[in-house]
Parts: structure tokens; sequence; C-alpha cells
């Protein structure tokens, strides 16, 4: 941590209160003046110097920081800075602020490191599951006047009592529910098996004990049952009117279909396996280092992962909020379930960042210049475009610099 003491008095804490009352006097509205046009001494008539200092305070702050940050280049910051403020008054300012800088890291072993990586292998029983997946994709739904089975879909009208009494959020229409999908609590759906269209039944369930309701946590419930209908899955047969649905290009029979998802399933698992060696890697690379992480940097990666989190929420159209709503979470829980994963980041990337130094890993500009036109040209976009989404031409080196030392680990 490094930090650094300030006290903001005469003609610069005077500039700083002027540059507060330009903003301030864009905002308020003074009889017989437009906004932003009113004399200072009215404006001081009225609201007074003391309405200045908070906006002044901030002002001086942010001037002052950008000034530090020049003056000293050599500072890795690797956190948000904490601010501390004195005292405010009409003659000064004074205020500190806290750098959380990068930690010094100490080098263990990062090459030959013994973890060798597992081949890859696709076995029958994996395409089998696969081909009966695409199967399912195609499946054909059949009314059928016999009793439901395990995997037919009922149709039904049903109500939960509890003591007799009806309990909200138990009730529901014409529901669509397909028997062993486990889609509701246990003992529910095998319960509808051997029920056909026009049959009621009252089935007693238990609610788990994990349940979020405290007033159905653990409790037997009596469930009314109405089946509407009871639909059939036809799986198609893998005939010609199969496979000219499938559209997968090059497999028009059994064995071109086997082959093709044999080659999906190995590069699929493939993936799986390298991110599984690299993290193994890291990990003992990162276990031999010596290193104390300050928390501002583990809280700063937290953050981070918040926001990502948000933002991927709120492509499915949902809220942090609503997400908390429908897990029963808090803030507070998500960020102690994060904290694993962003430790481990914050680690490897240190690891990372010594290799580089030790290694004197380069990246020239015409390398930097040659990788943002192949990503963007990867991802069908302007470079201008990439470049404005990934951070700029530094972020990308910096990033292309952790992969060579990556790179390092895995060819070692």
């Amino acid at each position: 941590m490094r930090e650094f003491k300030f006290k903001i008095e005469g003609q610069e804490w005077e500039t700083a209160i002027d540059k507060a009352f330009e903003r301030a006097n864009k905002k308020v509205t003074i009889d017989g003046f437009r906004p932003g046009h009113a004399p200072k001494d009215v404006f001081m008539k009225k609201y007074g110097k003391e309405s200045l200092l908070m906006d002044a305070a901030d002002i001086a702050m942010n001037e002052v920081y950008v000034k530090t940050l020049q003056e000293n280049k050599d500072i890795n910051i690797v956190a948000e800075p904490q601010v501390k403020l004195g005292n405010l008054t009409l003659e000064s300012f004074e205020f500190t602020i806290e750098l959380i800088t990068a930690p010094e890291v100490k080098l263990g072993k990062y090459k030959k490191l013994g973890i060798a990586k597992p081949s890859v292998e696709v076995t029958d029983e994996e395409v089998h599951d696969e081909i009966h997946m695409l199967q399912h994709r195609f499946e054909e739904s059949v009314v059928k006047e016999g009793p439901a089975e395990f995997h037919d879909v009922v149709t039904i009208d049903f109500e939960g009592f509890k003591d007799g009494v009806a309990f909200e959020g138990g009730k529901a229409e014409k529901y669509d529910l397909q028997l062993g999908s486990q889609s509701f609590i246990p003992g529910f759906e095998e319960q509808l098996v051997g029920l056909k269209k026009g049959d009621e039944k009252d089935i007693e369930v238990t609610f788990p004990e994990e349940y979020p309701s405290e007033e159905l946590k653990g409790q037997k419930v009596v469930f009314k049952i109405k089946v509407h209908e009871v639909t059939a899955q036809l799986h198609p047969e893998l005939d010609e009117q199969f496979f000219e649905d499938l559209a997968m290009e090059g497999v028009n029979d059994v064995d071109s279909l086997v082959a093709a998802l044999k080659e999906n399933i190995k590069a699929r698992k493939e993936v799986e396996v390298e991110n599984q060696y690299v993290e193994q890697l890291l990990a003992k690379a990162a276990d031999n280092m010596e290193v104390i992480i300050p928390d501002a940097m583990i809280s700063s990666e937290i953050h981070r992962m918040m926001h990502q989190y948000e933002d991927n929420l709120k492509l499915q159209g949902v809220t942090l909020e609503q997400y908390y709503q429908f897990t029963n979470t808090t803030e507070e829980q998500l960020e102690t379930q994060m904290k694993p994963e962003a430790t481990n980041r914050v680690r490897y990337r240190l690891l990372l960042d010594e290799i580089v130094k030790a290694e004197k890993i380069e990246v020239t500009e015409e390398e930097v210049q040659k990788e943002a036109k192949t990503m963007a040209e990867k991802y069908n976009m302007e470079e201008a475009k990439f470049l404005e989404l990934f951070g700029g031409l530094d972020t990308l080196k910096y990033d292309m610099q952790l992969r060579r030392a990556l790179e390092i680990i895995k060819e070692n």
C-alpha cells in the first residue's frame, strides 16, 4: 500500500471552488438569470460558499489523483484507490489517497510440473446418448387413450392443500408435465403414472426440508389432480426422413452420423480436457510461488465478476434483484460464492505476470496489430469495434503476453 497525503489551500483551493461554482451554477435557477449565467456574488448570496465545498473537494481529489499517477508511472495499481477525507473548510481541504499496488511475487517451479494431459476417447455409449438426444429433438407428440407412462406428457389441473386449506402458488390449470422430468417435488410425478384422460386423484407428498417457503418446507400436503390429456412422445426412426430433417452436412445414414458425432464429441471433450489441464498447471505453479495478496485485489476481482454476471443475466432478461428473489439468496452470498474463483484468478494473473518478466516475453506492435485483425475477423466485427470492446491495443498486448507465459508452462 502506498499512502499519499494532501492539503489543498490558497489559490489552488480557490480555483477548485470556482470550478465547483461553474458546475453548480448550471444546475440551479435564480430569478432574473438564465441557468449558468448568474453572477458569482449573486449565487453566493443565495446558496453560500459552503454549498460548494463537497463539489470542490471532488474536483480537487480527481485532479490530484491524475497528477499523482502521472508523477509515479512506476506504480502498478491493482485495485480501486481508497480515499480518506480529512478537514474540509473554506480555507483548505485535507485528504489521503491509498493506492494498492502489485504485491511482490517470488516464483517457484513453473516448468516440468509432472502433470500429464489425459488422452481423449469417445465411447459407443456417448455416441448412443447423442443420437438419442437428436431423436428427442424430432419427437412427435401423439395423444393416447391408455394410461400415462414415464416420459409421457400429462396435461393436468392441480391444486394443493395443507391441512385442508389451499396454499398460495399451489394451483394451475391445464399444466403440461413430462413424467420423469423431476420438475416437481419428489413423489409427485410418480403418482401420476397409470392415470388416463378424465381421471381424478388425490395425491399426498411431502415438501423437502430445503424448500424455500418456510410455510411449506417439510410439510405434508395433498394435491387434487384432474387429467385432461395424456400425450406420448414418439422417437423417430433413423430413416431417410430423419436424416433429411436433421440436415447435417455430409450425414445421410447411420454410419456417417456416428462418424460425425464422434468427431463432435471428441472436439468438445478435448476442450474440456484442455481447460482442466491448464487449471491443474496454473494451480500447481501458483502453489509453488510466494506472494501475499492484498484483500483489495480479491474484492476488485469479485466486483468485476459481479458485473460480468449481471451483464449475462441481462442478456436473459433477468436483473440481479430478480435473481436474488428466484434463488432466495443475497448479494453477500453471491460474493462469498465467487470468492474462491476470484482468488484463483488473481493468483494466476500474478503468476503469469511474473513469468512474463522472468522470461522477458515481448510482443511487437506489428504482432498486436496482426492479432487484432485476426480476432476481429474471427468474431465478424470491425477491427475498431473489436478493440473498443476488448479494451484497446495495450490490453490485447497484455493478453498476448499472458498467453505466451501460459504456453511456456505447457510446453515444459
